[in-house]
């Protein structure tokens, strides 16, 4: 039980913390920065001769809409002048950057998401609805077609998962951070650093939590024996 608190409080808890804490470390409004989160995005999408590429906010997470073309960050940061906000803009127009050299990771995970969504949901309402209630009830004349559908769904998310922190570091550590040397002060590049690591760190809790899927399974297929 110990154990299990310590793994839980190690790659789960710690890992929003240190997100959480350095966002909010890299959030103030620094006055000598000549140009706020929009600005910057505006100036690093002419640059890269992306102008088509819209920049808006949003309700929901950060992210860059690839059907649109737009780069979407939570309200309140385009108009902040902090690391956090510069960073996080910076980030997300470099996906879009991939997406205008057809980064190949992308087109993948892309076109692996559109492909799959069914049986990711299918397999989803199986593994948390249907399954349980046929294991508890002993029906098993769908046994191996549920745990069929629920392996495939398991191995399609850790598969995406993959590729999604691929696509992530490369945007991060790749993209963005070589243009916020060039931008930024140098006394700013530990601190946007910390807040793209620590973003890129929850990437790698998603996948291992892919993995950790595939354990619930293992145990269903005991029970079956």
């Amino acid at each position: 039980m110990v154990f299990f608190l310590l793994f839980f409080l190690i790659f789960f808890l710690l890992p929003k913390f240190w997100l959480t804490y350095s966002m909010n470390k890299g959030d103030k409004e620094l006055l000598n920065m000549p140009f706020n989160a929009r600005e910057f995005g505006q100036l690093i999408l002419e640059e890269n001769g992306l102008t088509q590429v819209k920049i808006e906010e949003t309700e929901a997470v950060d992210h860059y809409d690839l059907n649109d073309k737009t780069v979407r960050v939570k309200e309140g940061r385009l108009e902040k002048k902090s690391l956090t906000s510069l960073t996080i803009v910076c980030h997300e127009i470099g996906h879009a950057i991939q997406h205008h050299e057809e980064y190949e990771p992308l087109v993948q995970r892309t076109n692996l998401v559109e492909k799959t969504q069914w049986i990711s949901r299918l397999g989803g309402v199986v593994l948390y609805s249907a399954l349980p209630l046929i294991l508890a009830t002993g029906s098993f004349g769908f046994i191996k077609l549920s745990l069929l559908l629920v392996i495939c769904s398991v191995l399609v998310g850790v598969l995406i998962h993959l590729i999604t922190l691929n696509v992530e570091i490369d945007a991060s550590f790749n993209r963005a951070m070589p243009i916020l040397k060039e931008k930024i002060p140098e006394e700013y590049h530990a601190q946007c650093s910390s807040v793209l690591k620590a973003a890129a760190f929850t990437y790698v809790i998603g996948a291992l939590t892919s993995f950790l899927s595939l354990r619930y399974i293992w145990l269903l297929l005991s029970r079956v024996r």
